[in-house]
């Protein structure tokens, strides 16, 4: 396997541990419909979450999150508008970023909350 396909999944499953940490229960990895996928799908406050997880082995080129990009953004739109359809769940939802960066073999996460807000 490519070294960035096994950073991804690292970073997936430390993005796991972190939110289940935090309080999150877990209800969907790696969900997808269509042609969106969402690393995680979590459950907290009677909220659900959509997460993105981004890792980087490096920031040369720019921090984790700035790799979001508006297509990025549409298609967890898309996804989420599905899912809440299919668990017809009328309450809140959110989308966060995890951003994973390895620093000398340690990761460093940031968590961001409401990372944006798609037209649903």
């Amino acid at each position: 396997m490519a070294k960035h396909l096994i950073t991804g999944k690292q970073g997936e499953l430390l993005a796991k541990q972190f939110m289940e940490a935090q309080g999150y229960e877990i209800l969907e990895e790696n969900w997808v419909t269509g042609k969106a996928e969402v690393d995680l799908i979590a459950f907290k406050d009677n909220k659900i979450v959509f997460v993105e997880v981004k890792t980087r082995s490096q920031t040369n080129f720019g921090e984790p999150e700035d790799f979001v990009h508006p297509a990025k953004q549409r298609l967890l739109q898309f996804a989420a508008e599905e899912y809440i359809h299919l668990m017809d769940f009328n309450n809140e939802i959110r989308f966060d970023i995890i951003a994973i960066v390895f620093k000398e073999n340690i990761p460093v996460i940031k968590h961001i909350e409401d990372a944006f807000w798609p037209d649903i």
